[in-house]
């Protein structure tokens, strides 16, 4: 009986010592393989744009970047045989500037790395209807006229406020202010620097 529990104990022991001498063989193993292995951790500063981004971008439609108020008063003058006809009327007007993102040409943009050129079509008027009629007003007017003569002084205040909001100042601001929300716009979709210019 002693021979059999002293043989098992053998056993045991063996099985022991085998066990935790496969344990050690396997640390070992796995250490030096650990150590031989290099982690190389590359990053790519290549930022891409989807075509849907692109096409999403566009369907901004107009953009406005600027808008510039105005009021010009008119008058007209009749000669007459007895006395003069006036007509005096007071037009308010809002320039919107911006540009009409659907006049973009191909090759709007390009991006290199995290940089990007936005190329976009020259600020201009997006809303030739600047005028509103509605808070026109007749500010004194005597003798008779015309539709004719009316729409006549509608085309001389349309050209004044035109004038004087299509400065080349406004137009400056305009495209100092497009620059400001295109670099945030593509910012965020996470290019770095970002240029934006206009065509000619």
């Amino acid at each position: 009986m002693k021979d059999i529990l002293s043989k098992v104990l053998n056993f045991l022991a063996i099985a022991v010592l085998l066990a935790v001498a496969g344990v050690v063989a396997f640390f070992l193993w796995f250490k030096e393989s650990v150590e031989d292995t290099e982690l190389t951790i590359t990053s790519t500063e290549e930022i891409g744009l989807t075509p849907e981004q692109v096409q999403s971008i566009k369907t901004i439609g107009e953009w406005e970047f600027l808008a510039v108020s105005s009021e010009e008063l008119i008058d007209t003058t009749r000669k007459g045989v007895f006395s003069d006809d006036h007509l005096v009327r007071i037009y308010y007007g809002t320039v919107r500037l911006g540009v009409n993102m659907h006049q973009l040409e191909p090759g709007w943009i390009s991006a290199s790395g995290d940089s990007l050129l936005v190329t976009l079509p020259p600020i201009g008027i997006l809303d030739n209807n600047f005028i509103d009629e509605t808070r026109t007003k007749a500010f004194y007017e005597s003798g008779k006229w015309t539709a004719s003569d009316r729409e006549d002084m509608f085309r001389r205040a349309y050209n004044r406020i035109k004038s004087q909001c299509l400065t080349p100042e406004n137009i400056r601001a305009a495209e100092i202010n497009a620059g400001v929300q295109i670099r945030s716009l593509f910012s965020s979709m996470g290019f770095n620097n970002v240029m934006v210019r206009f065509e000619e």
